[in-house]
């Protein structure tokens, strides 16, 4: 598959100035997803007291968007290839704005929901479409730094939602933590008819509908069914009913999947060791990750008594890492590699997870801010790299494929962390015949979902020694580690001969 844009000569490098513009456009999809995430999760108790609900029902709002990320996510790249990017991402903003209008003027739990579902179609195009367009015009030795020159603004997202989410839904209302989109959204929208060029696949491939249907009936039903199981919103017959038609229909799809040339989801893909790293070990990771932005908020504030503004201020603190990492992330990356890194990180980042569960309410604020904080930076930094080691050994051709693949994995990973975290906490109060959430029930639900995080660093081993070092820079690194040690040896070996020399002389 050739890919050319339609602006530009093929041989053509992008602009110094673009080549800052355009992973500003991607940041600023992902500065409205994540603050919208993070903005939900700190105002969730408010939004379900308002609407009539339980923050364990709301956590729909939460499954119910990334479900949706998942199951029209695979469309993104064909959509991308066949109508131009430019066009693909305005219009998905343009779709996210609609969703989050509909989420400020909801009056019911299913009105929410269907807005979040609405968000989640906007947003299943926005940031894999930014991120096509990203890998295409950055060089593979440059994608580390410029991996986090996208995320850097785009943090910016996770450290403010918090606060200004507590500080909206405390002094004013928390249907305007939706409306604050609006004006990010048309920036997005100029900015990208202003500055992305069309850029579309020369070879047209057919879309492949019927993989479409059955990736998204299998996703659909597998992650729907897992996230109200035990919340007794549906009977038990039809959970089970979904979990077993998602379960046949994904069967049904890998079968349908090698006998297409051009599947909706690639999973030939995954011959390749640092994308088989990146998919699997990367959704362990964010499955158990994935469930900190919505247990730490219901901690601090159904636990501890804690406001949504106060609880946002402490749990800021894990994205105020995150950013502090990203400015290291290229040169600790280059230093140790990703397969030494990736491993030892998982296991750190998943202890720093862990002591969340030692959080009581006579904890010190300070203490809990400076463990969010520094275990923001290592998750952060293992974020960067398995997002990053993902597209070491994937052509340009197969792109596409690989960024639709990676991202209906990535939102998988997150809305499943949610099920897991929401139910580690249901089980605890049903073992404990505990009726009320309080502090107590959320300990057990921290160290289950931190031991799935560290049990990724088992695949991340699995990866080649020099897995990415055409990426990371590493193997720049070693070649000069070993001509300064041949150097060195050389010298040595000179000294010596002078030394014997000078001996035969005396």
């Amino acid at each position: 598959m050739i890919i050319r844009d339609s602006r530009l000569p093929h041989s053509s490098v992008m602009p110094v100035n673009k080549q800052r513009v355009i992973p500003l456009i991607v940041a600023t999809a992902l500065f409205m997803e994540n603050m919208d995430s993070t903005v939900i999760a700190t105002s969730l108790p408010a939004i379900a007291a308002d609407i009539g609900t339980s923050p364990l029902t709301l956590k729909l709002a939460i499954t119910s968007y990334l479900l949706s990320l998942a199951v029209f996510i695979p469309a993104s790249g064909w959509t991308a290839d066949h109508f131009g990017a430019r066009l693909v991402f305005a219009i998905a903003v343009g779709v996210f704005m609609v969703g989050s209008i509909g989420c400020a003027l909801s009056s019911s739990v299913h009105h929410f929901v269907l807005a979040r579902i609405l968000q989640g179609m906007g947003g299943a195009m926005m940031t894999p479409v930014g991120r096509l367009v990203l890998l295409r015009s950055v060089d593979k030795s440059a994608l580390v730094n410029a991996m986090a020159w996208v995320t850097i603004p785009a943090l910016i997202g996770p450290v403010i939602g918090p606060p200004l989410g507590g500080f909206i839904t405390t002094y004013a209302s928390w249907h305007w933590i939706f409306l604050i989109n609006i004006p990010i959204g048309l920036l997005g929208i100029f900015m990208a008819l202003r500055f992305i060029d069309p850029i579309k696949s020369e070879t047209q491939e057919p879309f492949d509908l019927y993989g479409m249907v059955l990736a998204g009936i299998g996703l659909a039903g597998i992650a729907f069914g897992l996230s109200v199981a035990g919340l007794n919103l549906l009977p038990w017959s039809i959970v089970i009913a979904l979990i077993a038609s998602g379960s046949i229909a994904m069967t049904l799809y890998v079968f349908h999947a090698r006998r297409t040339g051009s599947p909706v989801l690639d999973f030939s893909l995954l011959r390749l060791a640092t994308l088989r790293a990146s998919i699997i070990g990367g959704f362990m990771f964010r499955l158990g990750i994935g469930a900190l932005p919505f247990l730490l908020p219901l901690l601090m504030q159904i636990g501890f008594g804690l406001t949504p503004f106060e609880s946002g201020l402490v749990t800021f603190a894990s994205s105020a890492g995150a950013m502090g990492m990203k400015t290291l992330a290229a040169r600790i990356i280059r230093t140790f590699g990703f397969r030494h890194l990736m491993t030892v990180n998982a296991v750190v980042s998943s202890f720093f997870l862990a002591a969340c569960a030692l959080f009581t309410a006579t904890t010190p604020l300070l203490l809990i801010m400076i463990i969010l904080v520094v275990g923001g930076f290592f998750r952060s930094l293992q974020f960067t790299a398995i997002n990053t080691v993902a597209y070491a050994e994937v052509e340009n051709a197969q792109m596409s494929r690989a960024t639709t693949l990676v991202s209906v994995n990535q939102q998988l990973a997150i809305s499943a962390g949610v099920a897991v975290g929401a139910f580690s906490v249901e089980s605890t109060m049903w073992l404990g015949n505990v009726h009320e959430l309080n502090a107590q029930v959320f300990a057990p639900a921290f160290v289950v979902v931190a031991i799935l995080s560290a049990a990724s660093a088992w695949f991340f081993w699995q990866m080649p020694d020099d897995a990415g070092h055409e990426i990371s820079g590493r193997k720049a690194v070693e070649i000069s580690s070993r001509k300064g040690a041949a150097e060195a040896a050389v010298k040595a070996a000179s000294e010596t001969t002078g030394d014997a020399r000078d001996q035969r002389l005396g």
